[in-house]
This record gives structure tokens, sequence and C-alpha cells, in this order.
């Protein structure tokens, strides 16, 4: 057992006794015994038939002993977490909270991980928080998720952390800090009070939901030998963008990892979320399923730039129809793609200038795609880009 420090003695008799056993509930830890002065908690010990590890928890700080008793319970939670006093003091002093562990397995020693892998996982976490932010605000399913996302969106994936690395391999830790309850309620976070649930609760258990059925219909893929409609699961916040960053966190390797989920005790979660893995061929389905729900339903609010290859209307003046050569003006997509369009009078005036003078065009809409057919629906106007030699 590693003793606590002077300095984290001093730490722990500011710690609130709330944070103390939100603590505890997340971890497993179950009230055995109230006495009014304190609670005893239990943890079981595994599958072994022995005893549960116990912890003695005061409910006021105005007690003289209470310093000693929280630097008690931490020697115990460093033993049975495998951590240091102060590691498990820090994370119990943060604000209330849901974890997404995401566990990677790199080669080499446990704990240590290349930089070439945790470059795409650190990229590919974020786009998955950003996946199921965006399924949250959207008013409906969204199959293939729009390049401009709402400040709500941005507003929380700032607001997500990354903590420091745990045992195991190599485990990328990031929290979602959950609204403080209001004034004078601390103490009553565990007395089963029902609270709402906030906007960043409803994004955790969305990014749960959409994972495990991204990997649902990867397993199905996989056993058919066919890939599935991935369509079938976006009222659930599956996407294309979604698919896309869980592939981008396996990295060029394609390597195995697993995300486990851990809910701030303040708002109970009823059912079980067990861990996620997904690895070798659930990986290639998710990477298809991805590309198959670009191609049938297409992409919102996205960028063409390009340049004016074919030019049509009926009538010397009027709306008409411009095929634009060029690529989407977003991370990760250079194809070059033939999109057609209908422009109204002066968007077209505008491009048949710039096929004339040979500059380049940027135009905004839903790309919809049909077979091999391309096209840009809902065109938010038209920008001409002379091209300089």
């Amino acid at each position: 057992m590693i003793p606590i420090t002077d300095a984290e003695f001093e730490q722990a008799a500011g710690l609130p006794p709330g944070a103390v056993r939100r603590y505890l509930r997340g971890r497993g830890w179950t009230l055995a015994r109230d006495s009014g002065r304190g609670q005893l908690w239990e943890l079981p010990v595994g599958d072994d038939a022995g005893p549960p590890y116990e912890v003695l928890v005061p409910l006021e700080r105005k007690f003289r002993d209470y310093p000693g008793r929280i630097a008690d319970l931490l020697e115990t939670l460093s033993m049975v977490e495998a951590r240091r006093p102060g590691e498990v003091l820090r994370e119990m002093a943060l604000p209330s909270a849901d974890w997404q562990y995401l566990r990677l397995v790199p080669p080499g020693p446990s704990g240590t991980a290349p930089l070439v892998d945790l470059v795409p996982a650190f990229a590919g976490l974020r786009e998955l928080m950003t996946a199921a932010a965006a399924a949250t605000v959207a008013s409906e399913p969204q199959p293939v998720q729009p390049a401009q996302k709402p400040q709500r969106v941005k507003d929380f994936v700032a607001g997500v952390r990354v903590d420091q690395t745990r045992v195991g391999s190599y485990v990328i830790a990031a929290h979602t800090p959950l609204p403080a309850p209001a004034s004078g309620q601390e103490e009553f976070l565990f007395d089963d009070v029902a609270r709402s649930e906030p906007f960043e609760r409803l994004v955790s258990r969305r990014l749960y939901a959409a994972v495990f059925c991204a990997r649902r219909a990867a397993e199905l893929t996989v056993e058919n030998d066919s890939l599935v409609d991935f369509g079938q699961y976006t009222g659930a916040g599956l996407s294309a963008n979604l698919c896309e960053a869980l592939v981008k966190i396996s990295g060029e390797a394609r390597s195995p990892f697993s995300l486990h989920f851990a809910w701030s005790p303040d708002i109970p979660v009823e059912l079980p979320t067990p861990p996620v893995s997904l690895a070798g061929p659930l990986l290639e389905a998710l990477e298809a399923g991805a590309e198959d729900l670009k191609a049938r339903t297409g992409r919102r609010d996205v960028v063409l730039r390009g340049t004016v290859v074919r030019l049509r209307r009926e009538l010397f003046y009027g709306p008409g129809e411009v095929t634009v050569f060029g690529h989407l003006v977003e991370e990760g997509d250079d194809r070059l793609r033939r999109v057609r369009m209908t422009l109204g009078p002066q968007d077209y005036d505008r491009a048949a200038a710039a096929h004339r003078a040979g500059d380049e065009v940027i135009v905004r809409g839903d790309l919809m795609v049909r077979g091999a057919t391309a096209r840009m629906e809902r065109v938010d106007g038209l920008t001409v880009r002379p091209v300089v030699d």
C-alpha cells in the first residue's frame, strides 16, 4: 500500500463527502450501512468468495478525524485500483462527468503507444464526439452529416476533457463534465432523486447507442458476407461520419480497440452498457458501410470547388443546367467528380462567365448521388474564383 503524502493529506481535508460518495458509486461500490455520522461502503472482490473491500466515509467535514478518515480511504482505493493515492484524489475532486475510455492495443510495452497510432486515435475520438453531438441536435436522422456543424456541437466538443492515461495497454480517458446540481442539492445526489438529463448526458447516451449499432451492423455484414443497410440504424445516431471516426481511431494499421463507458452516478443509467470492441473485419465493414451511406444518401451542406465543364438552358435567359468538375472542400475527400445542378438566372450567368474565362467556381448545397449521377440540390449561391497564372 502506497502511503499518502503530507500535501495529499491537506488536500483530502478539503474534499467534500459528496465527491467521495460520487466517486465510490461510479466505480461499483455500494452503501452497506449508515450510522448517521458515517457510511460503510463495500466492493465485491471479483469472483472471489472472500469478504468485500470496505471503506468508511464520514458524512461531515466538521469531525476532527475527517482528514484521517479520508486519507485511510484513499490508501485503500489506491491498493484496489493499483494507482497512487494522489491520482485517486485528483480524479475524486473532479466535477460530475460521464467517462469514455478508449483502450488501444498497440505493439510494445504496456502503457506506451507509437506516436503514429496516437495521432489518428485522438483525431478519431474528436470526430466521434462531434458526430454524436451533431446527431443529438439534429431534428431528424442524418446518414451523412453536414460539414458545417451548429455552434452547440462545437461548444460540446470544446468541453470534452482528456485525463491521464490508465494502466492496461494504452487507455485514453476522456470525460464530459455534467452541469453542477443546483446550490444546496449536493447532499441529495444519492437519495434516488430523479434529475433531468442535460445535453451532455444526451450526447454520451447517443454516442454509446450509435457505436453499439455500428458494431452490430458490422457484425451482420461479416456474418452474412454481404453489406447490410447501415441506414436502418441512423435513428440511433449512426452516420457515415461516426463510422469513419471509428475507422480513423484504428489508424493505418487498423489496430483493434475498445470503448468503455462510465456514467456519472449523479444521473444513474439503468440499462447495462458493456464495452464495445472493434477489430479487423469489423473495421473493414464500417469503412464499407460509411461509403455506402455516402453513395446512397449524399451529403448535406457541402462545398464543391471546381470548373464549369457544361452549360445548358432552353432560352437565352432564366435558370439553366450546369455541370461542375471538381472536389468537395472537406478533409479527407479529394476525389474528383462531375456534379450537375440547376442554377437561377444570375448564378447561371456567373457560371457561364467563369466557363469562358477558365475560372474556378465554389458552390454550396446538398450533394445527392443516384447511381453514377451526382447532383447538387438546394444550391446556396455560386462564387467565382479567378485563376491567377
